[in-house]
């Protein structure tokens, strides 16, 4: 390197050109990177997980959990595989060798799944593989209360919040939870099913056959063609109350007169609550490669935008945001960055 000190001492207008250059690159560089709190790595392992509500841990792990085992033990370059049977969920996890291709397992996974999924009892929901990701963490979370109760809560945080921040630039989903669907829920007598000779089979029929909406054909009219929808989907308690499921002796037979009809919600699969109120939280997942710090001020930004159209006793919180962190982080490094460039210019001014 003693050539390159020569140059930089005989022809020092060519060596300040440069340093000011690779500054400028150095500087430009450091401002456009991606930003995020650890760095994008292609883990070797995939989860595989299977629902079936109701079921007890016994149940899982027997008709379930050791099903796959079973298939997957004979994918190749498994280095460990771990699995937890709950009541009403199965998780099975599989560490490859580091030499092992992620997509390639993957697909290996899926293809041997697809040779069970018959096997499996017939309330469980097919199993579900997903490799892991650092992405997939939530790197912003809210917090959303009001004196609703949970199904109307989850209706307002999905109509006026979901949605639009949904739409916001390096979002790639926003996920709710605690969160409560509205449901209609029938409940059946026995006793005046087995009067009427019926099945709870019977009742689930009926009410799949007169709760749908099917296409109405199309009207023309000139040169215009228009398209008709029949709409025939029950939305009301009262409305479920008419269905006719059988006819007995030229008498409808109704689910008003074999049961009750009741609206409620689907059972919880997740709580949340903010200072001991029920409350929603809502999750953000980011697009790969996307800057993490940009997206959470965007995301912020459009929140701001939301709350003034919110109900004056809806309250929003932030639990979680990982731009403290890499912010912080990044204070440090520009730090050391101005510190080191200082010690080496005093040194070579010493020095040289």
């Amino acid at each position: 390197m003693q050539w390159l000190a020569e140059i930089c001492v005989h022809r020092p207008v060519f060596a300040t050109v440069i340093v000011l250059f690779l500054t400028v690159v150095g500087g430009f560089s450091f401002f456009t990177l991606g930003v995020d709190r650890f760095p994008k790595i292609d883990l070797p392992t995939v989860s595989v997980s299977t629902s079936n509500p109701g079921a007890a841990p016994e149940e899982i792990e027997s008709e379930i959990t050791d099903i796959i085992e079973g298939a997957l033990n004979t994918v190749p370059g498994v280095e460990e595989m771990r699995s937890s049977s709950s009541r009403g969920r199965s998780n099975v996890t599989l560490t490859f060798n580091l030499e092992k291709d992620p997509d390639q397992a993957f697909q290996e996974i899926q293809q041997k799944l697809s040779t069970v999924v018959n096997r499996l009892p017939e309330t469980a929901d097919p199993p579900v593989a997903q490799k892991a990701d650092p992405d997939s963490q939530p790197i912003l979370q809210y917090v959303i209360s009001a004196p609703l109760n949970v199904i109307e809560l989850s209706t307002l945080v999905e109509n006026l919040i979901q949605d639009r921040l949904a739409s916001t630039d390096g979002v790639a989903e926003v996920f709710i939870q605690g969160s409560r669907q509205r449901q209609i829920k029938v409940f059946v007598n026995p006793e005046r099913l087995r009067a009427y000779s019926l099945s709870v089979t019977d009742v689930s029929a009926a009410i799949r056959a007169q709760n749908q909406e099917l296409p109405g054909g199309s009207l023309i009219e000139g040169q215009r063609t228009l398209g008709l929808r029949t709409l025939s989907k029950l939305t009301e308690v009262d409305q479920f109350g008419e269905i006719v499921i059988a006819t007995r002796n030229n008498f409808p037979i109704k689910i008003n007169d074999i049961g009750r009809v009741q609206e409620g919600g689907a059972d919880p699969q997740a709580a949340a609550s903010l200072d001991g109120v029920q409350s929603v939280s809502i999750g953000i997942r980011k697009q790969s490669g996307s800057n993490t710090i940009n997206v959470i001020r965007s995301v912020k930004e459009r929140m701001a935008d939301i709350e003034p159209n919110l109900p004056a006793d809806v309250k929003v919180a932030v639990i979680r945001d990982q731009s403290e962190f890499i912010e912080n982080s990044l204070e440090a490094i520009e730090e050391h960055l101005i510190l080191g460039a200082l010690f080496a210019a005093i040194i070579v001014f010493l020095f040289l």
